[in-house]
């Protein structure tokens, strides 16, 4: 394969220093997945809730090494897309795209579900169906105002929903040393269904749900001074941190609260809080109903602009084009996204819903990782990151494995999901032969 050329300058302002990147990703990651997943993970692995997180932190940092080397390499917007379209063509690069859009819509159908659960029960009782249809309102009215406000909003709430976690940290701490709690909890992994290796992988499957967002850092490379050492020391900084709080949280849940009331609450953080005493459960009620709420915002921001962009690009109808004269908000897209996480929401609990965006995500992992390899043959004019051959080819296994313990009913959700990119995706590809 040919040298390729040198990049043109990038046109945006390279204004991202490393600790700016870190604290970026840091706040993509720690999001609100462990606020309501955590009972979950506790239902498919047992006791020894920090084992498939920290299993899944294993699992994640082979992809996130993929990035680091492709990010470095090819320092510019437009991610998985475009690494699947360099190394596989416009069919498989407009797949990678689509199930971008498509996990990102179902996460925050998710979250809307999580958000009507037991931490809002602290403050008010309201059917499900009513919560998550005012919920996703509020939110896409909020999205379309305006992405200032959005912005803004997102710098308190990541404020808040890492105090949270921190708290949970420290009451679980305080429980043990007054002697309630249970140690002899954290080494139970297993299931009456399931031996230790099948409920680690079970657990892990809903746990990879908290690590997601570091991908979405791929579209600041352009603006960061010095991608190529700043991007993998934040990358992997941000996921080692990300990694030590969870797993904590998941030993302070694990040791303060009992295996089968973690797994019968949709607040599992919350039952530490009251097991711990000395918190009104009403603060951290408004903690991580925060949480959650900040994570849908940001998750539906970028599902939008997603849609937009990929309808301007003439991937999607032309509808999700449109915008508020005033605003310049993409009002068609961002309704649009918004109609199909409330479907989502009203059609799947929550851990379907988690385990679905985790079966698209591996999708979208397992084509970078095998763009890597394929993308090793092509030169560019630049030092970049470098990983190890095996570690490319252990991240796309891992996406592998991580499918086959997704459940059947999953399964047939995402294969319709992926059955409409894959059509969308002909007729992208037959365009682009066409188009000089």
């Amino acid at each position: 394969m040919k040298n390729r050329p040198a990049d043109p300058p990038a046109p945006l302002k390279r204004a991202l220093t490393t600790p700016l990147l870190y604290f970026f990703i840091l706040g993509d990651v720690l999001g609100a997945g462990v606020y309501v997943l955590v009972g979950q993970i506790a239902a498919e692995s047992g006791g020894a809730v920090w084992a498939p997180l920290l299993a899944a932190l294993c699992l994640a940092l082979l992809t996130a090494a993929s990035y680091a080397e492709l990010v470095t390499k090819y320092p510019r917007a437009g991610g998985a897309s475009h690494y699947a379209t360099l190394a596989c063509g416009p069919f498989f690069g407009f797949l990678a795209g689509f199930c971008m859009l498509a996990a990102g819509v179902v996460s925050v159908a998710a979250l809307a579900r999580g958000f009507g659960g037991d931490y809002l029960s602290e403050f008010v009782s309201l059917p499900v169906v009513l919560v998550t249809v005012v919920f996703l309102t509020a939110l896409a009215l909020l999205n379309a105002r305006g992405i200032s406000e959005s912005t803004r909003a997102n710098v308190v709430a990541t404020v808040i929903e890492v105090g949270g976690l921190l708290v949970v940290i420290a009451l679980g701490a305080w429980i043990v040393l007054r002697g309630d709690g249970d140690t002899g909890r954290l080494t139970e992994l297993g299931t009456p269904a399931k031996g230790p290796v099948a409920a680690l992988l079970g657990g892990a499957v809903l746990a990879y749900y908290s690590f997601v967002g570091f991908e979405t850092s791929v579209n600041v490379a352009e603006e960061t001074r010095d991608p190529r050492r700043s991007y993998p020391r934040a990358l992997f900084g941000a996921l080692l941190t990300a990694g030590a709080v969870y797993a904590l949280v998941g030993v302070a849940a694990t040791v303060a609260v009992p295996t089968a009331t973690l797994t019968e609450s949709s607040g599992p953080l919350l039952e530490v809080v009251r097991a711990a005493g000395g918190v009104p459960t009403e603060l951290f009620g408004a903690i991580a109903l925060v949480a959650v709420a900040n994570g849908a915002l940001l998750t539906g921001i970028m599902s939008s602009r997603l849609a937009y962009g990929m309808a301007r690009d003439g991937l999607l109808p032309a509808f999700l084009t449109k915008v508020l004269p005033g605003r310049r908000t993409p009002w068609a897209a961002i309704a649009a996204t918004t109609a199909l996480s409330q479907l989502l929401a009203l059609t799947g609990d929550v851990s379907t819903l988690a385990s679905t965006l985790v079966l698209l995500l591996l999708v979208v992992f397992l084509l970078v990782n095998t763009s890597l390899l394929v993308l090793r043959r092509d030169r560019v004019p630049r030092d970049h990151f470098r990983a190890p051959t095996l570690v490319p080819v252990l991240g796309a296994l891992s996406c592998v494995v991580l499918a086959t313990q997704i459940d059947r009913d999953v399964w047939l959700r995402g294969l319709l999901v992926l059955a409409v990119g894959a059509g969308l995706g002909a007729v992208a590809a037959v365009r682009s032969r066409r188009t000089p």
